[in-house]
């Protein structure tokens, strides 16, 4: 399928040539809200940076909308929870921009602390006033860093070759991780009191909203300056535009606004305040960088690949993700076989990984394995987003059980439901399903399997190969299971070309045969 792709708010164009080769892409560098709610209908995919808003009216209008790629880390101006209710798979580029938003947060401390801009502009109109700018040094300064993410960590190492002893805020990193980036970890309230410099690195959500307001900012040092190259609206800007004006604070570097472009701001009256209009990642190589990763991300997603930088799946690490990918199409084929073999609707699942392969967070798989089930059952867009949540909704109870102790083979996955069971495992690079209702097989599940139980008695499989044969139905391979004679046994026909249900009845009809179920990959 060829998909359409929007591409908005001036993308770099390397990223737009790698999209160019699979879909057909439209390039919207400047577009409106009304805009985009009129042309979002026709688009599968659709690419932003800071400026677009997908908000939910955009999202309910978005009928093809499968992804939304955010050239950049925050994805604020996206609702993530109606995209993922929705199924539409969401991504970022937590990497790509990570050194341009730290070297200009540390541009900032230094424009800041001496005083840089101001001095410019006194030049550009020929005065010459060097004791109006004396600024302080970094050196033997307290630097308080809240967040020690990507870009956080990276301002802190930075700092201490500028010989600035730094302190840092942040709830979910273990003062293991801080000592091995040479930072002491304080409370926030103890970070405000001593640091000469603080900078914020947080994402923007109901807790950091307003973190510092004028009552933090009369706690601090009056010679402290705030860096804020992270999300607008963490600091107050009305309590900040009091504390510079009222000195109860010396100086601020602002790049990022509660609404951008910033107008008519009290903040862009005062000497003591440097103001960007959101550069952190404006760089060459950032917009190079973000664009090829969402461009990358949107064509995996596309492809039915998981990608590794979705903001609304569980994040699994690289290394991970590696190790793990070749299993997700075997479980997929597994939930797929075990919704056609349970012929009625599925109310309890159990869905059993053994091995290596549990030795790593197994909750995709475990979605993959979801994704088979309720494809076929479901007139959905059904994806590694919103399967958990479709079970969930449709009342389905999933049993997830992981062991690293092996059983039968190194990695094996079984599903059971409705009194079924299927299980596979790879050989090397290539899937197979190895039991059947505990009837072993080693079955190759490619475009289609035909599986039939029946008993296990002379002439039956010749019968069977006769019947399709006389339908123009190629099998090109067959697996029986092991019983005793006169037992009942399973066949698994492997067959090359659509079956009616015409035929199907035919096969059953035979009078040692128990069932017929086909089941359709493709």
């Amino acid at each position: 399928m060829l998909y359409n792709i929007l591409a908005a708010d001036g993308i770099a164009g390397e990223g737009i040539e790698i999209l160019k080769k699979k879909f057909n892409v439209e390039v919207r560098d400047k577009i409106s809200h009304d805009e985009l709610l009129e042309i979002i209908p026709q688009f599968d995919g659709l690419i932003v940076r800071s400026a677009s808003k997908v908000t939910a009216d955009v999202l309910d209008r978005a009928e093809k909308l499968k992804i939304i790629g955010r050239a950049g880390v925050g994805v604020d101006n996206i609702d993530v929870k109606v995209a993922t209710e929705k199924g539409i798979i969401v991504i970022n580029s937590p990497d790509g921009n990570t050194i341009a938003a730290t070297e200009h947060t540390f541009a900032m401390m230094l424009a800041v602390s001496r005083n840089i801009p101001q001095a410019n502009a006194t030049m550009h109109n020929g005065e010459w006033d060097r004791k109006k700018f004396i600024g302080v040094e970094l050196r033997n300064k307290i630097l308080g860093v809240i967040g020690l993410g990507r870009i956080g960590a990276g301002v802190a190492k930075r700092a201490q070759s500028f010989n600035m002893k730094v302190v840092a805020y942040d709830p979910f990193v273990s003062a293991d991780r801080a000592e091995s980036l040479g930072v002491k970890l304080v409370e926030l309230d103890e970070l405000f009191k001593t640091a000469d410099f603080i900078t914020v690195h947080m994402p923007l959500t109901k807790k950091t909203e307003n973190m510092i307001s004028l009552a933090e900012m009369k706690t601090m040092k009056p010679t402290v300056r705030l860096i804020n190259c992270a999300r607008g609206g963490i600091i107050n800007e009305a309590d900040l535009a009091v504390a510079l004006s009222e000195k109860i604070i010396a100086g601020a570097a602002i790049d990022v606004f509660t609404s951008e472009p910033l107008e008519n701001s009290p903040l862009q009256s005062l000497p003591n305040i440097i103001l960007t209009p959101h550069l952190g990642a404006s760089t060459v190589e950032a917009q190079i960088g973000v664009s090829v990763d969402v461009a990358h991300g949107i064509i995996d997603a596309l492809d039915g690949k998981p990608v590794s930088t979705a903001v609304n799946m569980p994040h699994i690490p690289p290394h991970v993700l590696k190790k793990i990918t070749p299993y997700l199409d075997l479980a997929e084929r597994l939930g797929r076989t075990i919704t056609a073999l349970s012929k009625k609707p599925i109310s309890n699942l159990e869905i059993k990984i053994n091995g290596q392969i549990a030795e790593d967070d197994t909750s995709m798989i475990s979605t993959a394995v979801l994704k088979g089930v309720l494809s076929d059952a479901l007139d959905l867009n059904v994806n590694f987003v919103n399967a958990k949540f479709i079970a969930a909704e449709r009342g389905i109870h999933v049993s997830e059980i992981s062991s690293k102790t092996p059983v039968s083979f190194s990695n094996i996955i079984a599903v059971t439901a409705n009194s079924n069971s299927v299980s596979g495992t790879l050989f090397g690079d290539e899937a197979r399903i190895v039991t059947i209702n505990k009837f072993r097989v080693d079955v190759d599940p490619h475009a289609r399997i035909l599986v039939c139980p029946h008993i296990n008695r002379p002439g039956v499989i010749g019968a069977i190969g006769t019947l399709l044969a006389n339908y123009k139905i190629n099998i090109s391979s067959m697996q029986v299971g092991k019983s005793d004679i006169g037992g009942t046994n399973v066949m698994v026909l492997t067959v090359d070309n659509p079956i009616s249900h015409e035929v199907i009845d035919k096969v059953k009809e035979y009078d040692a045969i128990f069932d017929a179920t086909l089941v359709a990959f493709d």
